[in-house]
């Protein structure tokens, strides 16, 4: 195969490991990208393609993330990752893994890693890489990568909920909740909700957005069936979509472009979270975005009218 042949049969692999390790579409592409340029560059062959290529991005994605690890510390309300419909990667034998590093839930609990870490529990965790591997991608030895996946370990089991909840029983409950909502069905949206569930907005100042984190099942269930009928009555509407490996949807403005996509964290046959990102940064891989400030004049005309 030629290079351009061997690298794009594997950029789905390299997209995978960046995003996961960045929880940044935009983000993961430009290292893919970077990485392309880094090999076409190269005048020596490597013995492995695949194990220089992921040591490329990975060593890429760490840099990338040191650097953003800064702007999300002055990030203006609650940072979410950007969503993502599909992921390229797919490998039967590891779909379990590949499908929980992916939610939302759990790029939020490698957020508290070090890049490293993160990096190295990613590589080995998430895609089985040998520790000689792992130890080429992020210039370390060995020894000490297996004491990195030791703490990010550590630091992932001690923010994961006890039980899961399968498959099957996500998305039954998520189609109630939709038809709930469509609906503005208050008390069924209620019975749906954990009595602790929270609503999380991530608008990064650049559109509407909660001004706090919204806890519990009622506030929660009350806000949401307020909210949905009245942007029903200026045409958006919503396309229930997987969204991280998790149920969720994409709302759209009269238009179809891209408002913002919700996300559901089911446990124990409730709603546990649900996470809304409506920053428009963070949207326009979707598709073209709205305007969400327009958007928002227009919902609270309709609530005046209503009065």
């Amino acid at each position: 195969m030629t290079k351009i042949e061997e690298f794009e049969q594997l950029r789905p692999l390299l997209f995978s490991i960046a995003y996961r390790i960045l929880g940044s579409v935009s983000e993961a592409e430009d290292a893919v990208q970077e990485t392309w340029l880094r090999y076409d560059a190269s005048t020596t062959r490597p013995v492995s393609v695949k194990a220089f290529l992921s040591a490329t991005v990975t060593r890429i994605a760490i840099d990338v993330l040191r650097s953003a690890r800064v702007r999300r510390e002055r990030y203006v309300g609650p940072w979410l990752p950007e969503p993502l419909l599909d992921d390229p990667y797919q490998d039967p034998a590891r779909s379990a893994e590949l499908a929980d590093s992916v939610s939302m839930a759990a790029l939020l609990l490698l957020e508290r890693l070090s890049p490293l870490e993160r990096s190295v529990f990613v590589l080995r965790e998430v895609f089985a890489f040998g520790f000689d591997e792992i130890a080429s991608a992020v210039g370390r030895s060995e020894a000490a990568c297996r004491q990195l996946l030791v703490r990010a370990r550590r630091h992932m089991e001690a923010g994961r909920p006890r039980f899961e909840a399968d498959r099957q029983e996500r998305q039954e409950l998520a189609e109630r909740f939709f038809e709930a909502l469509s609906q503005g069905d208050v008390d069924g949206l209620r019975r749906l909700l954990s009595a602790d569930v929270q609503l999380v907005g991530d608008g990064g100042g650049k559109a509407p957005q909660l001004a706090r984190t919204l806890v519990g099942a009622e506030p929660v269930a009350r806000l949401l069936a307020t909210a949905y009928p009245l942007m029903t009555r200026i045409d958006i509407t919503f396309d229930p979509h997987d969204i991280n490996g998790q149920p969720g949807a994409v709302f759209r403005d009269r238009d179809g472009k891209v408002l913002h996509t919700l996300t559901l964290d089911i446990l124990d046959g409730r709603i546990q979270t649900i996470r809304s990102v409506i920053n428009p940064d963070k949207l326009s891989h979707l598709g073209p975005v709205a305007d969400a400030w327009s958007i928002d004049r227009e919902v609270k005309r309709a609530r005046r009218t209503t009065r």
